[in-house]
């Protein structure tokens, strides 16, 4: 991830990358395990349905990672603080205790493991 997305104080430059919440509690998972791989802050929604992972600004444009979708804010809308910035949501990783925002590639690699993962599991049954 660059510095500069990083250290970007206020959030402005996010975008959201949002999948349904056992691919993406599976992929934080992996993430928070793997070596110098980070996850920024996760939203996840009241009803348990979806997660959402905070990516640099622009990822959206090329976002196409089947089963997810990757939404732009061009620095407008979301914010990171405390308080989840999507009413009826609310903070699984909080801003503080993450990264600022989770490299999309790695993001990218990790859902595909937890893809893989959530696959292998249902096919034990």
């Amino acid at each position: 991830m660059e510095t500069s997305q990083r250290n970007d104080p206020d959030g402005a430059g996010c975008d959201l990358v949002t999948v349904p919440a056992r691919q993406g509690l599976e992929a934080v998972d992996i993430l928070r395990r793997g070596t110098g791989d980070a996850v920024g802050p996760v939203l996840h929604d009241d009803g348990g349905c979806t997660l959402g992972f905070v990516v640099p600004a622009g990822t959206a444009a090329g976002w196409d990672v089947p089963g997810s979708t990757c939404t732009g804010t061009d620095g407008h809308g979301l914010r990171l603080s405390p308080a989840p910035p999507v009413e009826g949501s609310d903070w699984l990783l909080p801003p503080g205790e993450a990264d600022l925002a989770t490299d999309p590639a790695v993001l990218r690699r990790a859902l595909g493991e937890a893809a893989r993962t959530i696959a292998a599991a249902d096919s034990c049954s």
